[in-house]
């Protein structure tokens, strides 16, 4: 499966931001969606994820409260709606898909916070 992640940019603290992830090549509502960051000198953190059919949904503790993982199965889309954002979260997001285990990865989009 492909993944294209889009909606990254520049805000405020305090701001939002909405980030969708695109898939393609595979049937979507057949993966585990999950959004993960990478923050400058920092490894790889999970962030949120969705079942495959987004009854369920797990987060990070950091995020909780601020952060909306969703999916639209008919439209092959995976979304990431961050509210009260916050300097500690600029990082590259990405998504990613899988099974038993996130398999496959989405480039990265980056989200920056300014203070």
């Amino acid at each position: 499966v492909q993944l294209q992640a889009s909606g990254g940019g520049l805000v405020q603290a305090g701001g939002s931001l909405s980030l969708s992830c695109a898939a393609s090549g595979h049937t979507f509502s057949n993966y585990v969606m999950g959004w993960f960051r990478q923050a400058p000198g920092k490894e790889r953190e999970f962030v949120a994820g969705t079942s495959k059919s987004g009854l369920n949904t797990n987060y990070a503790d950091s995020v909780k409260g601020r952060f909306t993982i969703s999916r639209d199965n008919t439209k092959n889309t995976v979304y990431l709606q961050m509210n009260s954002l916050k300097p500690e979260d600029t990082a590259v997001y990405y998504c990613a898909a899988g099974t038993s285990d996130f398999a496959y990865w989405g480039q990265g989009t980056l989200v920056t916070v300014s203070s």
